[in-house]
């Protein structure tokens, strides 16, 4: 049992309740452990904390392009490798065709996000339908291919050597966020019977596996996709996110953690959807200043306007490694109090990372590198 040193105290000026009624002139930075679930403490500062003029070394803040990555084709072995640790792994697919073969991750849970198209998935457990916005959790292990016409974007996220589950809702109950009856389940639906027979069932089959990132091939003579039932508490579920409802409070700014969506060791992800903005004139209507000294933070912009940021558009990603203050740009800080619109209209997937991740060469490549500078007010 954990017991962090806990003394609350108020040192100079300060306000009583975070995020809210900030006086004249001021700003807010949160300093927190755990990302936004441990102790924290609440600073008032003449300016914002984001007002650097120079940075050297490694660790800043980092931007990345993913619309200008290559198609990688029909396998998702081809994915690029954006950004890695030990628990996680993030890549980004474009899968140009109908897959000739099927695929198993046998490093852990694997996450599919449809950030563009549609398409449709077969499984061990039979069919789903794809569309852009659609969360797919596959278990560890799962067989499965994707069918499109079209290209179909989408990002994975591996919970390597673990599993995907739900987070915690607390006092807000099980339902909040979304219910788990809202979860979608592959069928043994007429697609997935056709797909048994003729032609597909008829011609050999490869089945690629991934463990500890190495491929293996495994040839059925048959189409392996041949299940005739099932019943069981382990499968694939799929939700999307305007199937989300975000939690909200009209007098105080929630932390992104209050949209977790999923949780896996040592990292969660979290989803931001539209939402109202705060009503209560003393809340601040934007995110907050904070450190975030325990996680690395990244977030995919999957479409809307993204009114915490400049010079973002769907298909890009950032990465805020802890390490140093953070927030909203200029022109959000402008609106800190008083929106222009009644909510926000975006839609994002968080990654909260335990562990610093790695940049990999496919990020790089497509990096925007003055992302730092785009703080400056000048």
């Amino acid at each position: 049992m954990r017991k962090y040193i806990y003394r609350p105290h108020i040192e100079g000026q300060a306000h009583r309740q975070a995020h809210a009624d900030l006086p004249e002139g001021t700003v807010e930075r949160e300093l927190g452990k755990e990302g936004f679930f441990g102790p924290s403490t609440h600073m008032l500062h003449p300016r914002p904390p984001t007002d650097w003029s120079h940075w050297e070394g490694p660790l800043r803040p980092r931007a990345f392009d993913c619309a200008k990555l290559p198609a990688e084709g029909a396998t998702p072995w081809n994915a690029s490798l954006l950004l890695h640790n030990a628990h996680l792994r993030l890549r980004h697919w474009t899968c140009t065709a109908s897959m000739d073969h099927l695929v198993r991750n046998a490093d852990g849970d694997e996450l599919l996000f449809v950030h563009a198209g549609q398409g449709d998935l077969y499984c061990d457990y039979g069919h789903l339908a794809l569309a852009a916005g659609d969360y797919v959790v596959l278990p560890r292990g799962t067989m499965w291919r994707l069918d499109c016409a079209a290209p179909v974007t989408l990002l994975l996220i591996e919970a390597s050597n673990s599993s995907y589950q739900l987070p915690d809702k607390g006092l807000a109950g099980e339902q909040a966020i979304f219910d788990p009856a809202m979860f979608d389940i592959p069928a043994i639906d007429a697609a997935f019977k056709a797909q048994q027979q003729g032609a597909l069932a008829a011609r050999e089959w490869r089945v690629v596996v991934k463990r500890r990132n190495a491929l293996s091939v495994v040839t059925y003579p048959y189409n392996p996709l041949d299940a005739l039932g099932w019943h069981g508490a382990l499968h694939p579920v799929r939700i999307n996110v305007k199937d989300i409802r975000p939690l909200m409070s009209h007098r105080y700014h929630l932390p992104p953690s209050a949209h977790t969506t999923f949780v896996a060791g040592r990292f969660v992800v979290c989803t931001f959807t539209p939402r109202p903005f705060e009503s209560d004139p003393g809340a601040i209507k934007v995110p907050f200043f904070h450190n975030n000294d325990d996680y690395d933070e990244v977030i995919f912009y999957h479409a809307g306007d993204f009114f915490s940021r400049d010079n973002i558009h769907p298909g890009m990603i950032t990465l805020h490694p802890c390490g140093f203050t953070h927030g909203p740009h200029p022109k959000a800080l402008g609106r800190m109090h008083v929106q222009t619109k009644p909510g926000t209209d975006e839609y994002a997937v968080m990654i909260d990372a335990r562990d610093a991740l790695e940049v990999g060469e496919a990020a790089t490549a497509v990096e925007w590198r003055d992302y730092h500078a785009s703080w400056s007010r000048a």
